[in-house]
């Protein structure tokens, strides 16, 4: 009786002992990066872009003449001087790529709810999460 006991402890200890530690996961949340892009000036200025504008209104960018750009861009900088002084200063400058990035937060979200919502009623059932979290499993 002594001799199976024995077995059985030290096949759980071999298995203990065996099995892969559990992921500790990160409990900081932290900011999403301003952009996928690799930052390298001396190469292309994409990250700016992105952290300026956001990566859709930067996609929009790359497709306009220099002209076109320029105006738009000039626009732009005048919702970034919030103060009106005609500089834009880096307390602005912070502000705005934390509004560009918010909003590409929003849009995001908005685009998953849509997704979700498949009855298009405002509201995401368990069911409707689901099907288009889950559905192609089940």
């Amino acid at each position: 009786m002594l001799f199976p006991r024995l077995l059985l402890c030290l096949s759980v200890w071999a298995l203990c002992g065996s099995a892969k530690p559990t992921e500790r996961k990160e409990r900081v949340v932290r900011e999403a990066p301003l952009s996928t892009r690799e930052h390298d000036d001396a190469q292309s200025f994409d990250y700016d872009h992105d952290a300026f504008l956001g990566a859709d209104e930067a996609k929009s960018f790359d497709q306009l003449t220099p002209e076109e750009s320029k105006e738009r861009l000039g626009k732009i900088v005048g919702k970034i001087d919030e103060d009106g002084d005609g500089f834009v200063t880096v307390e602005e400058l912070k502000a705005w790529i934390k509004f560009a990035q918010k909003r590409w937060i929003y849009e995001d979200v908005e685009r998953q709810w849509k997704g979700h919502d498949l009855n298009e009623d405002g509201l995401v059932s368990w069911e409707e999460y689901k099907n288009a979290t889950y559905g192609y499993i089940l």
